[in-house]
């Protein structure tokens, strides 16, 4: 999820030059091996000459800092918004996604910014199709003592806290991640409270009732700001404890999910926004086709 309020941004300087802009980070950023990354965030500009002059000065700010690797567009981290779209494919936009003019990529590299990670958004149209393997995961599960339920609105910050419980334990393996106070965490959620539908938002839970994954969902409403029927829901994160004890649970939430989905009457799904490497994409090939790509960029400093 993304927080976007200028309160929250915490950028250690803002850059400004006539139609450019940018903001960057240096003293808590993502951490990278044998690097010292500065950051560049809130990218903005015009021309392709105001995006150089700007990204030029960007890297030697950082650069005077001390930092090795200017990284970007990110604000801050990726909690936030953050990576470019490089190939915008056939789709409208759809909700959580970034969107930015398509000559941006072109002025970034011009800039001598070079892909640091790709990402991916794919969709699929058959709700219906579940994989035979996923009943032996799903006894397997149910031998265990795991049970997949539904979010209780009811019980809002409780639920909130049991999918931060899995949150901190589960992305310490994504690409770039920095920890997130519970508080910030759930500030981020809260904020989009009035978009969530329960039976969307799915947790998994053992024989003592904690959590060990969740997947959250959401309907697209920004087919509704168009004027359209919401057909689609986006699958936003889904989260699972590591282990072999957890193996397979992933895929049995995201089949529940698109189950739940296409009980509601919704007609499709989107697994928005997964880095090349990770394990949600692997399980999205079984069902989806991509239909957009996404770059974070990054220039070695001197």
């Amino acid at each position: 999820m993304s927080n976007e309020s200028l309160g929250d941004m915490g950028e250690d300087m803002r850059l400004q030059e006539g139609g450019a802009e940018v903001s960057l980070w240096w003293t808590q950023v993502p951490p990278m091996e044998g690097e010292r990354p500065g950051v560049i965030g809130r990218f903005s500009a015009g021309t392709e000459a105001e995006a150089t002059a700007m990204l030029a000065r960007a890297c030697e700010e950082l650069k005077a800092r001390g930092c090795t690797l200017a990284v970007g567009p990110m604000n801050g981290n990726t909690w936030r918004s953050y990576r470019l779209v490089t190939e915008v494919g056939d789709e409208p936009p759809f909700l959580f996604e970034p969107v930015n003019p398509s000559e941006w990529p072109v002025w970034w590299r011009a800039a001598g910014f070079c892909p640091l990670a790709e990402y991916y958004s794919s969709a699929t149209e058959d709700l219906a199709t579940r994989d035979e393997r996923l009943d032996g995961v799903a006894a397997r599960m149910k031998a265990a003592g795991v049970t997949v339920r539904a979010f209780r609105p009811t019980e809002f910050e409780a639920e909130l806290e049991r999918i931060y419980e899995v949150s901190v334990v589960s992305f310490p393996a994504n690409y770039l991640y920095t920890p997130l106070p519970k508080e910030a965490f759930m500030a981020q959620y809260r904020a989009i409270r009035e978009k969530v539908r329960p039976e969307l938002v799915l947790l998994a839970e053992n024989s003592d009732r904690r959590p060990v994954g969740y997947v959250f969902a959401v309907p697209d409403y920004a087919q509704a700001a168009r004027g359209e029927k919401v057909t689609t829901v986006i699958v936003k994160t889904l989260a699972v404890l590591p282990g072999r004890q957890h193996a397979g649970l992933g895929a049995w939430l995201l089949a529940e999910v698109h189950a739940a989905a296409r009980a509601l009457g919704f007609r499709r799904a989107i697994h928005a926004l997964m880095h090349e490497t990770n394990k949600s994409r692997n399980l999205s090939a079984h069902y989806a086709k991509t239909i957009r790509r996404y770059t974070l960029f990054s220039k070695k400093l001197g």
